[in-house]
């Protein structure tokens, strides 16, 4: 019995010392969380910025992103990333971003897909279009070329 006492004895300065001194927990629900400079956090992406090279997809060492070009899509698998940040390092358009703070969680291990906005994926299939016009065009002048060179050499024979 005399030992329990002699245990709340040693504890009672600390109790008395909290007491009266000031929260050391955080106020996280009334004010948002301050995260420490350099905390991971996340990767995030401006999607209609992003050019489609895949060069993210090319230096991520779990491989946890993929691009598709056509569709306008960018796709990362939050569980697989480690948050090292190559891939913001490596993109060439600087669309990708490391974000502090941390997903939201889930119940179910699924990968997020981000897709460009219409407008930016109809701009972008006009200028393939355009593209393409200019190719065919250039390709056309070679071939006349190509042909009035040809019958300029029949009639030097």
């Amino acid at each position: 019995m005399a030992d329990k006492r002699f245990r709340i004895m040693n504890y009672a300065p600390v109790a008395l010392k909290n007491l009266f001194s000031k929260p050391v927990t955080t106020t996280y629900p009334a004010e948002p969380f301050v995260y420490p400079e350099r905390s991971r956090g996340h990767v995030d992406i401006d999607i209609d910025d992003c050019i489609g090279c895949g060069m993210c997809v090319r230096c991520c060492p779990p491989g946890a992103l993929s691009v598709n070009k056509n569709a306008g899509t960018w796709t990362i698998d939050r569980f697989d990333c480690i948050a090292c940040g190559f891939c913001v390092t490596k993109c060439p358009k600087k669309c990708l971003h490391i974000v502090p703070g941390y997903q939201e969680p889930g119940g179910e291990k699924t990968a997020v897909t981000y897709t460009k906005s219409p407008e930016v994926l109809a701009a972008e299939a006009k200028k393939r279009e355009e593209m393409a016009k200019k190719a065919a065009e250039a390709k056309a002048a070679k071939e006349a070329a190509e042909k009035a060179k040809a019958a300029e050499a029949t009639e030097k024979a």
